[in-house]
C-alpha cells in the first residue's frame, strides 16, 4: 500500500501526465481521458499497414535501434550481468539497472540509456495445454531505455523520442497507440505509473514513470519492449518461423525455446545445479524433448549462440554448451 505522503506525490504526478504528454507529442494526437484511464491515438489510425518487403537480420535491427536511440540522446550502455542475486536469481528486466536510485534512494544507477538486455522469465502467457503463446519466450531481449529524470517533462520527451525511434524502424505513428491507467502502484520501495503502447492492437511494451516511494524526487523512466516482439509487429511474420528460422519445423517449440534459453544461461557460465541460478538451468534443460536430443542439439545451439552474441560476449564457447546440455540430459 502507498503511504499517505507517497500516495499524494503519486496522485500529483498522475494529474500532470495528460498535460505533459500533450505538450510533448503535439497537436497531431487524439487524447481520451476518462477518470484515471487515458488513451492516445492517431487520428488516421484506420489506414492499412504494409510490412517491409525485406526482413532485416537481427544484427541489422539491433543496429537500427542503437542508431535511433543515439539520435534521441540515449546511447547504448553495456548489458547487466545475467546472474543477478538481489531480488531475483537472474536478470529479468533492464529496469534493474535503476535499483540504486529507486530502491536505495541513491543518486546513481548501474546503467542508463539504451539497453538491449537478454533476460530469462517464466511468466510468458500459455495456452490451455501449457505451451507458450505466440509472442512469448522464456528468454528474450528486453529492449529498454532506462533514465533517471528530474522533471516530468523529461518523461514526455522520452515517449516522444520513442515514437521517433519507431518511425526510423519503419513503423508509422498512425498505427501506434498508448493506453493505461494513471493510478499509481507500489511494490515495496518503488512506486510508479504504467502506460502501454500498441501497434495495430498488438501490445508491444510499456513506459513506466518510477520513483522511490519514500523520496519521490528520485525519479526515473523505464521504456521497454522485446526485440523479438518488435520484429514480429513490424514484419507480421509467423512467430515460430521468425524466432527459430529453419529449425521451426524440425523440433517442438518448447524444445527450441529450452535450447535457446539454456544456451544463454550456459554461455554466461550458469551451469546446472540443485538450486539457485543453476537450478534454473537444470529446470530449462529438463524440458528438452529427449527424442530430439538423441539426434544432437549442436546446430540449434550454434544458431542461438550467434544470436545471444549480438548483445555481449558469451564466456563459454558453443561446443562446450552443447556438451553440457547433452551431459545434463543423460543424467
Amino acid at each position: 500500500m502507498l503511504t499517505a505522503a507517497s500516495s499524494a506525490a503519486g496522485d500529483a504526478l498522475a494529474l500532470r501526465i495528460p498535460a505533459v504528454l500533450r505538450a510533448a507529442l503535439g497537436p497531431h494526437w487524439e487524447f481520451t481521458v476518462d477518470g484515471p484511464r487515458i488513451e492516445i491515438q492517431h487520428p488516421h489510425r484506420g489506414t492499412p499497414y504494409r510490412p517491409p518487403r525485406r526482413l532485416p537480420s537481427w544484427k541489422e535491427l539491433l543496429h537500427s535501434l542503437q542508431t535511433a536511440f543515439a539520435d534521441i540522446g540515449a546511447p547504448r550502455d553495456d548489458c547487466l550481468p545475467l546472474r543477478w542475486g538481489r531480488d531475483t536469481e537472474l536478470t529479468i528486466s533492464a529496469v534493474q539497472a535503476l535499483d540504486p536510485l529507486l530502491k536505495d534512494g541513491k543518486r546513481q544507477t548501474y546503467r542508463r540509456g539504451f539497453l538491449p538486455q537478454p533476460v530469462v522469465r517464466f511468466t510468458g502467457e500459455r495456452d490451455v495445454s501449457g505451451a507458450l503463446r505466440d509472442g512469448f519466450l522464456t528468454s528474450f531481449v528486453n529492449v529498454s531505455r532506462v533514465e533517471p529524470i528530474e522533471r516530468l517533462d523529461e518523461y514526455g520527451a522520452i515517449l516522444d523520442g520513442w515514437l521517433s525511434a519507431l518511425s526510423q524502424l519503419g513503423f508509422h505513428a498512425r498505427h501506434l497507440s498508448v493506453h493505461g491507467t494513471l493510478t499509481p502502484w507500489r511494490r515495496r520501495e518503488v512506486a510508479g505509473i504504467t502506460l502501454h503502447f500498441r501497434h495495430l492492437g498488438l501490445d508491444l511494451g510499456d513506459i513506466v514513470l518510477l520513483w522511490n516511494a519514500e523520496d519521490p524526487t528520485c525519479m526515473a523512466v523505464d521504456l521497454g519492449t522485446g526485440l523479438e516482439r518488435l520484429a514480429w509487429a513490424r514484419t507480421q511474420r509467423h512467430w515460430q518461423a521468425l524466432i527459430y528460422g529453419r529449425f521451426a519445423e524440425m523440433a517442438p517449440p518448447a524444445t527450441l525455446d529450452a535450447v535457446r534459453t539454456a544456451t544463454l544461461l550456459l554461455g554466461h557460465g550458469i551451469n546446472p545445479a540443485p538450486r539457485g541460478a543453476g537450478g534454473v538451468t537444470r529446470r530449462v534443460i529438463g524440458t528438452i524433448d529427449p527424442d530430439v536430443a538423441h539426434l544432437g542439439v549442436s546446430a540449434i545451439v550454434r544458431e542461438a549462440f550467434d544470436y545471444w552474441s549480438l548483445f555481449g560476449v558469451l564466456r563459454v564457447p558453443w561446443p562446450t554448451i552443447t556438451a553440457l546440455i547433452e551431459e545434463e540430459l543423460r543424467r
